[in-house]
């Protein structure tokens, strides 16, 4: 039995090497793309904590790592983990709606390429057998993953947030400093959710090595 479940989980990390090979070759819409394509992306197998983004920004395309930006230092904030835990591939994936930079407007960033999760997302989440706890991050990952209706208002959604924790999922608005007037308006995130955020996170790494 031990050979057979050794044998069978060294074929799902095979699969999934050769999986994020591909996907980080990808150049399905690279003419849409201003800074040409660098997909950005970790994800392992044993990988326990899940989180769905929306899409790397400039600096994050430049590095190549990501959430390597203010956002991501407030993200490991509210997770209550450090960069090496964060980065840790085996126990954190991080799987944006698109895996590249998509450009910018006057707004900000443009949203995610909707090619990019069509195409790889169906192929990539059911290798990751492990995860305990799925974070969707922003409106694009919470659209695509709970089917959220075109419209409903990010706050509504996160203030749902009791109702889709049941199902392990947990909607967060996106933690970019842009946000911080949303965080002052909605300050029972940090009372009511964060608590709750951190001892989940908690959780679903204790057991890994």
């Amino acid at each position: 039995m031990g050979n057979k479940q050794s044998t069978d989980a060294a074929r799902r990390s095979h699969a999934m090497d050769r999986l994020l090979a591909e996907i980080r070759a990808c150049r399905l819409c690279e003419k849409h793309l201003p800074l040409g394509p660098r997909p950005v992306l970790q994800a392992s197998t044993t990988s326990r904590l899940l989180i769905v983004s929306q899409a790397p920004g400039r600096k994050v395309h430049e590095t190549g790592i990501p959430f390597n930006d203010p956002s991501g230092d407030r993200l490991r904030d509210w997770l209550g983990i450090d960069k090496p835990t964060f980065y840790d591939a085996d126990r954190v994936a991080i799987v944006p709606m698109g895996f590249c930079f998509p450009g910018t407007s006057k707004g900000g960033d443009l949203p995610p390429r909707p090619e990019c999760a069509p195409a790889w997302h169906p192929r990539l989440l059911p290798l990751l057998k492990q995860v305990r706890l799925t974070l969707l991050i922003g409106q694009y990952a919470q659209a695509g993953m709970l089917g959220v209706p075109r419209g409903t208002r990010l706050t509504d959604t996160v203030q749902g947030w009791r109702e889709y924790l049941a199902y392990d999922r947990l909607p967060l608005p996106h933690p970019s400093p842009r946000n911080r007037l949303w965080l002052k308006r909605n300050p029972w995130f940090e009372t009511e959710l964060l608590p709750v955020l951190r001892e989940r996170v908690t959780a679903a790494l204790a057991d890994t090595g």
